[in-house]
């Protein structure tokens, strides 16, 4: 079956009065029916701008180059009008702040509703009651009286339900979900993410999971991939990444994952150093400054990402890791 996301060679670059940032350099990766993906990396590593570019949302000093193929149909440079019967439709994205998201001056209801009659030509009347019910779907609860609300008279965790009602009211097949448990305390993220699994479940949609979060993706995902500076730099199912990861830079953040069973002194596993100048990238590996295990060919030769098992790829010039954690060079 053709995979319903198929990315090639996409990248991003930002003009800025500094220079070119080299946000996303050359991804490749396809999002496969029924599929939840898991995006990984610190901040300004390039995930959300990745998405943004397949979403045609990028800044007005962003272009993007490559191919983005939905149902076999190029999302690059595709015309606006065109853009729109996709997006918001089959493929929708919840954004990680939504009060910032949502249109304060707008009740709830208007806001669910014209999506339906933009998209799907419905009238008012049936829009509203579809909105009601995909408000009673998300578990907001008395929402025949909520849908004439506004924003602000939401919660946090209220207005995150909102934003997934508005992204899953035309029956999406793709969902893209950028950080949307964030700015939420702990119960609400927990309920958020309990929310994304149960529809995963019933509706079988394709989902995608941007996130710093390895504790989301191991609750949700089935596949990840850790990006680095724009790469991607290592790619697997959870389980592997999680107990054998084979990138220094992925077992760093493996490490640095509290837990209560590994804290023998109190203290947490940082990785040193910080991300590189997206303007002015090192010739060689992009993690070389920040790796323990650096040697000269780091330095002088940037590593392709390379498959090394059946679902598995990086792009490390280490061999890996064996399973007491020792280098295999």
């Amino acid at each position: 079956m053709a995979p319903i996301l198929s990315v090639k060679d996409l990248t991003v670059r930002f003009s800025t009065p500094e220079g070119e940032v080299s946000a996303v350099n050359r991804l490749n990766f396809d999002i496969e029916e029924g599929d939840c993906v898991g995006v990984v990396g610190e901040s300004g590593s390039g995930k959300s701008q990745t998405f943004m570019a397949v979403m045609g949302l990028l800044a007005a000093n962003g272009k993007a180059s490559g191919s983005a193929k939905f149902r076999g149909e190029e999302l690059v440079g595709m015309p606006i009008a065109r853009l729109n019967k996709i997006r918001g439709s089959k493929m929708t994205m919840i954004f990680q702040d939504p009060m910032t998201s949502l249109t304060p001056h707008l009740k709830i209801g208007r806001q669910l509703s014209e999506v339906l009659v933009l998209h799907k030509g419905m009238s008012e009347r049936d829009a509203r009651a579809r909105a009601i019910q995909i408000l009673d779907r998300v578990k907001i609860p008395d929402a025949k009286r909520r849908i004439d609300q506004y924003p602000h008279e939401f919660s946090g965790g209220m207005r995150q339900r909102v934003m997934i009602a508005m992204a899953l009211i035309c029956d999406p097949e793709l969902l893209i979900a950028d950080e949307p448990s964030t700015a939420l305390d702990v119960t609400v993220q927990a309920q958020i993410l309990d929310l994304l699994q149960d529809l995963r479940t019933q509706e079988k949609m394709s989902i995608v999971m941007i996130t710093h979060d390895l504790g989301v993706v191991a609750g949700l995902c089935s596949k990840v991939m850790v990006m680095y500076a724009g790469e991607f730099c290592e790619k697997g199912a959870v389980g592997e990444i999680f107990h054998d990861p084979q990138h220094p830079y992925t077992r760093g953040l493996v490490s640095s994952i509290p837990r209560l069973d590994k804290a023998e002194d109190g203290r947490l596993t940082a990785i040193p150093g910080s991300p590189p100048n997206l303007q002015r990238l090192p010739k060689g590996c992009t993690f070389q400054e920040r790796c323990t295990h650096v040697f000269d060919r780091c330095i002088a030769e940037r590593p392709a990402l390379t498959d090394f098992a059946p679902g598995r790829a990086k792009s490390c010039h280490l061999k890996g890791f064996d399973s007491t954690g020792a280098v295999i060079r």
